[in-house]
């Protein structure tokens, strides 16, 4: 198990941060301590509206890491995990799917904070590296989730044919994932229109039924909805998981069930996986003439300005970790087959280029290569040449069937950072959980446990169609990516670092494994006495109250007689709240101290938001601006 960071360290309040950063606290906490890096834990000094700490290397000053709620100095109103995927969209993009918004049910927007935080410390540190003088990264809560929408945001706000916000409430039976005559929940999954269509013949299912199954299958990835045909629900769940196991085998479809987190710590893999963190790292020996530093000085006033990255990716999780690269300075050069990717082409369009699509590719550089022929092949080699950093996100056991795995391009350029961001464990094809399962969002969502962690919270038979691991995987990528950098600037190291969604899954977990392996400080995670969605005279807000005082504060800012101790006070709040409208009870229950958030259904509305402009840059869509600050 390779520890990169064994020479740093992390300093600061991680665990005594005030409770609006807690579980960011936590999660920098197991990845810091993942990456093998010393723990310097403080006390709070008394400051609520930032969590800070410090990031240190042997080489470097030690980088200042801010982590704010809001990213504007001028709005301080606490803040929970749900209120924050409140304010910024999540819940409604997540409750699309249903009709109504709901929480994820995970710390994920806390889990993202925590990783874009840990990043710009190494990437900050990597600059001064370079000679970038800069000793500060800032990072906000709702920087980090409005990344992860960026690609919604996109698509609600383009100019041409821009989307509608949620649908109307729609029944459970009509909802992903699908559920067999015996009760087992699973997912289905194929890239292909033909197994889909040879699975519903099968089935018995006509084609035009199963056609317009799989225009709304496709749906899922892009819009977070899938509106299949009722027929294709009544026709699989009369029948047993084993005959249908049995369909998929025989058509190329693939098939997961549902699992929880107690049936993944089984898993053989799980308990090495939980201690390695979400990266697989494997270090060269040193350089043996040296790293010849043709980009080690930075050429900009970004710590990764004057470095090189050749990216070869489709869909989301390595485009994303592409863009964040691009966003620190990188220059990233997008390999993209003949003809240009066809996803650039997806309606909604900003101009001639699919807004989702812009959202993730705006900064790159486009070379458009044959990777299948070897005139194309040789073209990536002469990239790799000049290049810091390859990137890939191809089916296992594609790099080497194309000559471009990492021992192909260590050849070409010892120095480089080969990296694969991959859906399952390793880009090894032997090494996947199911050969014939491919490492899609949705598929992981339910391998991983996360799929059954979700239904459990929002009463639902399984896991999000917002692409939670796509993004949040895209973000381990790129993190992977920097550490292995600061370890080539501090010990003249390449490397090859591995990442995936499974992976990625295993951050949302951290404190689950560490429970279920009965390990110290594994205790059960407190329960809000109050979090819940409540209908207003206009629109919605989220209210959440930790502890007893808050939900008092709460009664006093309604104005209410609420005993919180009896068992229908809740049908009390939801009477209250109907007097006024979100917006106002908003900054009634902001002035009152309690954490609430009005929750965003339009995400087109964002941009209206005051204290959201920082992170935002309105155009033919509306853009997500980088997450981090550096001075």
């Amino acid at each position: 198990m390779n520890r990169p960071l064994t020479s740093c360290a992390i300093t600061g309040p991680l665990k005594s941060a005030a409770p609006d950063f807690a579980e960011i606290a936590s999660s920098l906490l197991y990845q810091s301590g993942a990456l093998g890096m010393k723990i310097e834990t403080t006390e709070n000094c008394s400051n609520n509206a930032a969590l800070s700490f410090e990031f240190k290397t042997p080489h470097t000053t030690p980088i200042t890491c801010n982590v704010t709620r809001w990213g504007d100095s001028s709005k301080q109103a606490s803040v929970t995990e749900n209120i924050m995927q409140a304010a910024c969209g999540l819940m409604s993009v997540h409750g699309r799917a249903s009709g109504g918004s709901q929480p994820l049910g995970l710390n994920y927007i806390s889990t993202l904070t925590a990783a874009l935080a840990l990043q710009g410390g190494i990437s900050a540190s990597i600059g001064q590296l370079r000679g970038l003088s800069v000793s500060n990264s800032d990072v906000s809560m709702a920087s980090a989730a409005l990344l992860s929408m960026g690609q919604y945001i996109a698509g609600a706000t383009a100019s041409e044919s821009h989307e509608s916000p949620r649908p109307s409430h729609v029944p459970q039976s009509a909802c992903l994932p699908f559920i067999s005559l015996d009760g087992v929940i699973f997912e289905l999954e194929t890239l292909d229109a033909g197994p889909w269509q040879k699975f519903w013949s099968e089935i018995g299912v006509s084609s035009t039924v199963a056609g317009k199954g799989w225009t709304a299958f496709l749906l899922r990835y892009a819009k977070a909805i899938s509106p299949l045909p009722d027929e294709l629900f009544n026709a699989i769940s009369n029948i047993t998981y084993h005959r249908i196991s049995q369909i998929c085998a025989r058509t190329g479809m693939a098939i997961c069930p549902v699992r929880s987190i107690n049936d993944r710590a089984q898993d053989e893999d799980s308990r090495h996986v939980w201690l390695q963190g979400p990266w697989e790292f494997l270090f060269e020996t040193r350089l043996k003439n040296g790293w010849d530093g043709w980009s080690s000085r930075s050429t900009g006033n970004l710590p990764l300005s004057g470095l090189t990255v050749i990216e070869s990716c489709r869909r989301i999780q390595g485009p994303l970790a592409g863009h964040l690269l691009a966003l620190l300075g990188a220059e990233v050069i997008r390999i993209e087959p003949p003809g240009g990717d066809p996803l650039r082409g997806m309606p909604p369009m900003a101009g001639d280029c699919s807004a989702r699509f812009d959202a993730l590719n705006r900064f790159k550089t486009i070379r458009e290569v044959d990777i299948k022929s070897l005139a194309g092949q040789t073209e990536v080699k002469e990239l790799v040449q000049r290049a810091d950093v390859f990137l890939h996100n191809w089916a296992p056991g594609k790099a080497v069937l194309l000559n471009l795995d990492h021992e192909d391009l260590a050849a070409t350029n010892p120095s480089l950072i080969y990296a694969y961001a991959g859906g399952w464990a390793t880009d090894s094809a032997t090494h996947s959980p199911s050969s014939q399962m491919p490492g899609t969002d949705f598929m992981a969502q339910a391998y991983s446990g996360i799929a059954k962690k979700i239904a459990e919270t929002s009463d639902t038979r399984g896991g999000s169609l917002f692409t939670i691991l796509d993004v949040l995987g895209g973000v381990v990528a790129a993190q992977g990516i920097t550490i292995a950098l600061l370890n080539r600037c501090m010990n003249n190291m390449s490397a090859k670092v591995t990442s995936s969604l499974m992976s990625a899954a295993t951050l949302l977990c951290a404190d689950d494994f560490q429970r279920l392996y009965a390990l110290p400080n594994s205790g059960p995670a407190s329960k809000s006495i109050i979090d819940a969605i409540y209908a207003t005279k206009r629109g919605e807000i989220a209210v959440e109250c930790r502890d007893l005082k808050t939900a008092v504060r709460l009664a006093e800012a309604l104005g209410a007689a609420i005993v919180i101790e009896e068992d229908n006070f809740q049908d009390c709040l939801s009477d209250w709240f109907l007097s006024r409208t979100a917006d106002e009870w908003a900054g009634i229950l902001e002035h009152a101290g309690v954490p609430s958030a009005v929750v965003i259904e339009d995400l087109a509305d964002l941009q209206t938001m005051a204290h959201l402009q920082s992170t935002l840059t309105p155009g033919a869509y509306t853009k997500v601006n980088s997450p981090w600050s550096f001075k």
